[in-house]
């Protein structure tokens, strides 16, 4: 039996599998609505083919794919991890009680800087942007079209705030997502986003002030939000010590406890809290961990708003399932690609042109851009330029969390801003406003990445590593 030999491959033959999975995904995603994962099975073939043909056996690429899906086992074992926690959230009662409290908290001088942080805040303690914006985010848009403010501006305050607290909630996928595409920790990765998150935050607080004072009027809540205060203070029991679980997480976060475990025991924690307070059955409680949580679990009587039920049916392992294919058919394509040396050959063409800092990390803007652009999903604007980049920020002495603040920064916050996105069209719906009209009140969506460039133009806020480290990285990735 002979033996083929390896070959690297031609620029060309590294570019087929690529050029073919993004206009793919472009047609086949972003046009007929074709699902992402077969889209990245059908470039994983293709560049298997490819491989093949320059002498690597089907064991060679099937080790490669199960050594990438291998190094994405602890992120998705946090996705699973953020699924239990949210449907326990749910289950005690917490998220509601955020809300119900949170809605009468407001100030019509303030309400857009309100909209803001509300937003942000659900998002960080529950880990969606979408939650945050489907409840909250509803709740805001009812108020604001009662005092007469306008609807295009406090749709954009809300996917601010919604997808701020997204990038920072331990608890978000695509929080996970990044650190894990680039070779970085997640509070690692956490706390070096501030460097461009924050400042691209008070330029929000600072416009949506300005606007807000040039409002007036008195506070009359709209009727449909009555409605949803109404049954969920019927649904639930609210008490102070539901906040106790998302202190645990705060804490967690801050105290840097190993990820799973924290919220394993949190939402065990959650779970039974909730079965007191609320005198649930606990059966149900351990149900919503998996499938999630579901109004009838409440012994609510009555038909809930659209409103309440876009609350409350959530949560669940089974919520966060879809990513982990996505990831699976994303890392079996990057298996190839990588030990073939498709990926390499691509790579030292860019770098060829690229090699300062800024360039690398302007480049990686521009990929996420590319992707976000032609596919409109957050987790591909993350998954495709993280492999792309992941080896290139430590070969030029750049920390991994370089990689995956640029990969948040540019691919996370853009999508929603893109109406063909699944996010573009869901914050639509949702909030009742189309993408491009709340798109300049989107400010933070767009303020980060132009942080995120000052940022790698001057230097600041760019976090090297020495030699040392720097072979620890290249051998971990």
């Amino acid at each position: 039996m002979t033996t083929l030999k390896k070959k690297k491959p031609t620029l060309l033959q590294a570019l087929i599998p690529i050029v073919f999975m993004i206009v793919a995904l472009a047609i086949g995603y972003g046009v007929l609505g074709i699902n992402a994962e077969p889209i990245m099975i059908a470039s994983a073939f293709i560049a298997g083919i490819i491989a093949y043909r320059l002498g690597y056996k089907w064991d060679e690429m099937q080790k490669a794919i199960v050594d990438k899906i291998a190094s994405a086992l602890p992120a998705t074992l946090i996705l699973w991890s953020v699924g239990l926690l949210i449907g326990a959230l749910m289950f005690s009662g917490a998220v509601p009680m955020i809300i119900y409290y949170g809605v009468q908290m407001i100030n019509p001088k303030f309400i857009l800087v309100t909209a803001f942080l509300l937003s942000a805040l659900l998002a960080i303690v529950t880990g969606t942007s979408w939650g945050a914006a489907g409840t909250i985010g509803v709740a805001m848009m009812g108020i604001a079209g009662g005092l007469g403010v306008s609807l295009p501006a406090t749709a954009g305050a809300v996917v601010s705030g919604a997808f701020l607290g997204d990038k920072l909630s331990p608890l978000s996928d695509t929080t996970n997502l990044a650190p894990m595409a680039a070779g970085s920790e997640i509070y690692d990765h956490i706390k070096h986003m501030l460097y461009t998150t924050v400042p691209a935050s008070l330029v929000c607080i600072v416009v949506y002030l300005i606007v807000g004072f040039s409002s007036s009027g008195e506070l009359v809540t709209p009727d449909s939000v009555k409605i949803m205060m109404e049954q969920l203070e019927s649904m639930f029991n609210f008490n102070m010590l539901l906040l106790l679980p998302l202190v645990l997480v705060i804490l967690g976060s801050v105290r840097r406890w190993p990820t799973i475990p924290t919220m394993l025991g949190t939402s065990l924690i959650t779970i039974v809290l909730g079965s007191i307070v609320q005198g649930f059955n606990i059966v149900d409680g351990f149900t919503s961990l998996i499938s999630g949580f579901d109004l009838t679990m409440t012994g609510f009587e009555g038909e809930a708003t659209a409103e309440v039920i876009k609350l409350i049916n959530r949560g669940g392992v089974v919520s966060v399932t879809s990513t982990t294919v996505l990831i699976f058919c994303a890392m079996g394509f990057a298996g190839i690609v990588s030990v073939s040396g498709m990926l390499d050959v691509v790579l030292d063409l860019l770098m060829s042109k690229v090699k300062s800092t800024s360039g690398i990390i302007i480049s990686t803007i521009a990929s996420c851009f590319t992707v976000a652009f032609v596919t409109g999903s957050s987790y591909l604007s993350i998954l495709v330029p993280g492999e792309l980049f992941k080896d290139v920020y430590p070969k030029k002495n750049l920390d991994p969390k370089n990689l995956s603040r640029t990969l948040e920064d540019s691919g996370t916050v853009l999508v929603p801003l893109i109406p063909w996105s699944a996010a573009g069209a869901y914050m639509a719906a949702t909030l009742g406003v189309p993408t491009l009209e709340y798109l300049p009140w989107a400010i933070l969506n767009y303020t980060g990445i132009i942080f995120a460039i000052i940022c790698a133009i001057t230097g600041f806020g760019i976090a090297k590593i020495d030699k040392s480290e720097k072979e620890d990285v290249i051998k971990g990735a």
